[in-house]
């Protein structure tokens, strides 16, 4: 029996990684570890307390004692690293927390891994000759594109902007290093902008549903020019998935879908769509658009080449843009009729 250890597995992507590979390797063991932040969300796992092959362990990352206690308990021959601080406005406002979270407690996790995998440098213990440690990063540590038309190569040197993205290529920089001095089987995914069900409303898509749906205005920074390539969360795991099974150890992966648009392009998207399936009444979403400052450090563009992933192990995301984004927004105009929200007049 395989045996896991995801961290982060009450957030966004976490949730549905869990689910994924519940649902896929029934055989497998998972244990997720998340210390249920503001962004968790737990009651998405409600189905999984019955999972006889699951686990959940309220904890935190930087504790080096649990994580030792964690390996120590379960044998893990494999981690999918998914906890981490994620927003930008937020690690601006405080990059001490991003860089204790994404940079000490990735250290945390492979020191433990190292020690409960390894008898010494490039000494692997003989019953785990085929651990694996996936870290899940972003795009953002590249920098931005000045252009339009360049994409971002996996050998590109790492230019974060902001604490955030420097913080998460802190971490890639450590996990690097335990797989080139001590051996450990490390693979780095960097992918771009997800969405899905049940994503915290500080990031954009929820964030334009939300104030759409409450008839609130909806803010974007700058004129919405940025531009970011849109990743359905589902397709994300599906990489993950693949990755964990078939990556080459020591590799960087990139995953994207080409799906890029702009922010103001989304909102009007997702304004188009709630005008279909349920009307204002005399007005259209879109009117509840405006803008605000420019954020500091912002980027304006993210994409990525992601040839390497699909000719190494064959991935291809699988859900449009357009298709992931309209059923999206038909499920949280149904879940708030279920609820009991009065529809909007």
């Amino acid at each position: 029996m395989r045996k896991i250890l995801i961290t982060g597995g009450a957030g966004f992507i976490g949730t549905h990684c869990v689910q994924w590979f519940a649902r896929r390797y029934p055989n497998y063991f998972l244990v997720n570890l998340d210390k249920i932040t503001y962004a968790a969300r737990p009651d998405a796992l409600e189905s999984m307390q019955h999972n006889p092959n699951y686990c959940f362990v309220s904890g935190d990352i930087c504790d080096s004692a649990l994580v030792k206690t964690l390996f120590q308990r379960f044998n893990f021959d494999s981690v999918i690293h998914l906890a981490a601080e994620t927003h930008v406005d937020r690690s601006i406002v405080d990059p001490l927390l991003f860089v204790q979270t994404n940079v000490t407690g990735t250290a945390v996790l492979l020191q433990a891994a190292y020690e409960h995998w390894f008898k010494g440098p490039n000494q692997p213990k003989s019953t785990f000759e085929t651990h694996r440690f996936l870290h899940v990063s972003t795009d953002e540590v590249y920098g931005a594109l000045n252009d339009n038309h360049s994409l971002f190569v996996e050998h590109m040197p790492l230019a974060p902007n902001n604490p955030y993205s420097a913080s998460k290529a802190g971490g890639e920089c450590l996990v690097r290093s335990y797989g080139h001095t001590y051996g450990l089987n490390t693979l780095i995914t960097r992918a771009t902008n997800n969405y899905g069900s049940g994503q915290h409303r500080e990031k954009l898509i929820s964030m334009v549903l939300h104030c759409a749906l409450a008839a609130k205005p909806i803010l974007l920074h700058g004129t919405g020019g940025s531009i970011r390539d849109w990743l359905h969360v589902e397709d994300h795991c599906s990489a993950m998935d693949i990755l964990l099974h078939q990556g080459q150890p020591g590799q960087c992966y990139n995953i994207g879908a080409r799906m890029e648009r702009t922010n103001l392009s989304v909102a009007q998207t997702i304004c188009t769509l709630l005008d279909a399936c349920k009307p204002l009444k005399n007005k259209s979403y879109a009117s509840l658009i405006s803008f605000c400052a420019e954020r500091l450090g912002q980027d304006r563009r993210y994409a990525l080449d992601t040839s390497k992933i699909t000719q190494s192990v064959g991935w291809k995301p699988s859900i449009g843009f357009e298709t992931g984004l309209q059923q999206l927004v038909h499920q949280s105009v149904g879940v708030r009729m279920l609820i009991g929200i009065r529809p909007l007049a």
